[in-house]
């Protein structure tokens, strides 16, 4: 099982590796083009520039400016504060409307995978899928927590065996009768999403405690969830949700 596992992260670092592409802008700048997705099925950009002590890597504004332009406005406070906290879970800053990280020779690739994830993370936790949907999922789950008196610990970071940051929705700490339960919510479940999940938690499971277990709450309400990406997650050993049926495991995560 380890060497399929080892197999299978190094066929993951190998797609990332061939499915980035970089181009020079103005003499200044690099382009790299990513191979995740963001909400409109485009590639995620973001652009590179040397500075005296290192550099500089920006998503150039595009990610809220894109937000912003469907109608998901950023300006009440709840929200204010779930950007925040989501920036600051992956060490990122917001200058004027810009995701930016700076990075030296030794950083680099870290901070670069930390600006990506946050701006994945700021794509799904503000995406309605209808202009007039009150709630966000998160919020939604975070709700449903609560009423389930399940106790948890939001928005936590744990660092890879890799070195890289990966952020949770929610951390149930161990029972008598549980281990350590990590869930992520996901509000648009695709491939591109499960796998971003499945990297975080076999990056994660080595440096936590033995038989701590992770979930991914899916939001179906919209639309079926593929089962391509219920396969995927479990493959990883990521147990998912789906949101309609999260009667079912409220139990589990009660206990």
């Amino acid at each position: 099982m380890i060497e399929d596992v080892r197999r299978l992260l190094d066929d993951y670092i190998a797609w990332l590796r061939d499915r980035t592409k970089l181009r020079e802008i103005n003499g200044d700048w690099v382009e790299i083009t990513t191979p995740y997705l963001d909400r409109n099925n485009d590639y995620i950009q973001i652009y590179a520039r040397r500075e005296t002590r290192g550099y500089l890597l920006t998503d150039g504004g595009q990610t809220i400016l894109d937000l912003e332009q469907s109608g998901c406005g950023l300006d009440t406070p709840k929200r204010q504060d779930l950007l925040n906290m989501s920036l600051r879970g992956f060490g990122v800053n917001l200058a004027d409307k810009a995701i930016e990280v700076h990075a030296d020779d030794n950083s680099f690739a870290l901070r670069k995978h930390n600006l990506v994830q946050a701006i994945l993370a700021v794509n799904d936790l503000f995406y309605l899928a209808s202009p007039i949907v009150a709630s966000l999922f998160y919020e939604d789950v975070v709700a449903w927590l609560e009423l389930s008196e399940i106790r948890f610990t939001p928005r936590v970071k744990f660092t890879g065996k890799t070195g890289y940051d990966h952020l949770f929705d929610f951390v149930i700490p161990k029972s008598r009768h549980q281990p350590e339960r990590i869930i992520r919510a996901i509000n648009r479940p695709d491939r591109n999403a499960a796998e971003v999940m499945a990297f975080a938690w076999y990056d994660t499971r080595e440096v936590r405690p033995p038989k701590s277990r992770a979930y991914a709450i899916l939001n179906d309400r919209e639309q079926k969830v593929p089962f391509s990406v219920l396969g995927a997650l479990r493959n990883y050993e990521v147990k998912p949700i789906l949101w309609n049926e999260r009667e079912d495991v409220r139990e589990e995560l009660v206990a």
